[in-house]
């Protein structure tokens, strides 16, 4: 087992306390016992530091707390899923093809990728080095699978679709089914072939049973370092920029382009057809409806800016309220021009 002043190298990070201590695990700060390391990242957290009984505690530059031991690193979320992998690595299976896997003649197979049984991988097919099969993922042809992309079971990934490197698709994850168009909808429902791909890029993580549609012609494209979660919907010829990160069931219609870094909440929807700018942040159960300048935070459906939002929630609450009062005011304003009438005569 690793010593903490072992650890804090790996993690770049300073040791204050006993650094020959044995770290065996990483754990919340609220079950963490001796042997164990955990972390603070929220100032909120800090008065825990009194109270956990973890052998070390990951935090930020400057923290102090008597008696603990602590390493003081630049972001101590980071520092801790760091921690997670270097204590707790992935098991790596041994390379190559079991005699179980369906393998194409013309498909081409790195020797140095995983293919477990119940795999198939389709004619002109490619899995590069390092790439991982797990049982029942089918391959169709021409596909591409970069190197070190882990596929778990039951990924499905169309033909022509295009998986870059260190990509993660979780089970059920579908890559490049037909977009959903039709002509005539409602009436004929005549469908339009769909001929495009979908291609992911480098460093990108999907949850399971998530659909990424392909192009009715060109590509569904997402980009570098994108995280999607489960169950989310990605509709043909989307882009998602760089780094996004897309929160489970929320639904993308076709055509739309999602800028740089965006975030959606979960159950988010978004109309076809439209841009998302740079940086945008949109809460769950966003409804959004047409363009968004970068760099906004939205909320609501339809959307709109936040604290807009924030400010009709909370008189929703007071309606039963308001409504009493305006019909006292009414009963109120109608004894008064009954008066002034009286008056009048």
């Amino acid at each position: 087992m690793p010593t903490l002043k072992e650890i804090a190298a790996f993690l770049d990070g300073r040791v204050i306390g006993d650094p020959e201590i044995v770290i065996e695990r990483v754990c919340g700060i609220d079950e963490a016992g001796r042997g164990d390391m955990t972390f603070v990242a929220n100032p909120k957290y800090r008065s825990r530091l009194a109270t956990t009984g973890a052998s070390a505690v990951l935090v930020a530059p400057g923290t102090e707390a008597a008696g603990k031991n602590l390493v003081w690193v630049a972001d101590p979320y980071v520092a801790f899923g760091q921690a997670l992998g270097f204590l707790h690595p992935e098991e790596k299976a041994a390379a190559g093809i079991h005699p179980r896997a369906m393998v194409e003649a013309e498909a081409v197979v790195s020797p140095e990728a995983t293919v477990y049984p119940g795999v198939y991988v389709g004619q002109r097919a490619r899995i590069d080095r390092g790439a991982v099969l797990f049982p029942g993922v089918f391959i169709g042809p021409d596909a591409v699978i970069g190197e070190d992309s882990v596929l778990h079971p039951g990924v499905t990934v169309y033909r022509r679709c295009l998986i870059g490197r260190r990509v993660t698709l979780h089970a059920g994850v579908v890559v490049g089914g037909d977009g959903f168009g039709f002509a005539r909808p409602g009436w004929e429902n005549r469908k339009i072939p769909q001929v495009g791909i979908v291609q992911i890029d480098d460093d990108v993580e999907i949850g399971a049973n998530t659909t990424i549609d392909r192009g009715t012609l060109g590509r569904t494209w997402i980009q570098r370092g994108v995280k999607i979660d489960n169950l989310v919907q990605i509709a043909h010829n989307v882009v998602v920029g760089e780094n996004s990160i897309i929160v489970s069931q929320a639904g993308i219609s076709g055509s739309t382009t999602l800028g740089k870094s965006v975030i959606l909440g979960g159950q988010a929807g978004v109309v076809g057809h439209i841009r998302v700018g740079d940086h945008v942040m949109a809460a769950a159960r966003t409804g959004i409806h047409k363009d968004v300048p970068p760099d906004q935070i939205i909320s609501g459906a339809p959307h709109r800016p936040h604290r807009e939002w924030l400010r009709q929630e909370a008189c929703l609450s007071k309606l039963p309220e308001l409504r009493q009062t305006i019909k006292t005011l009414q009963r109120q304003v109608a004894a008064l021009e009954l008066e002034a009438a009286k008056k009048s005569l």
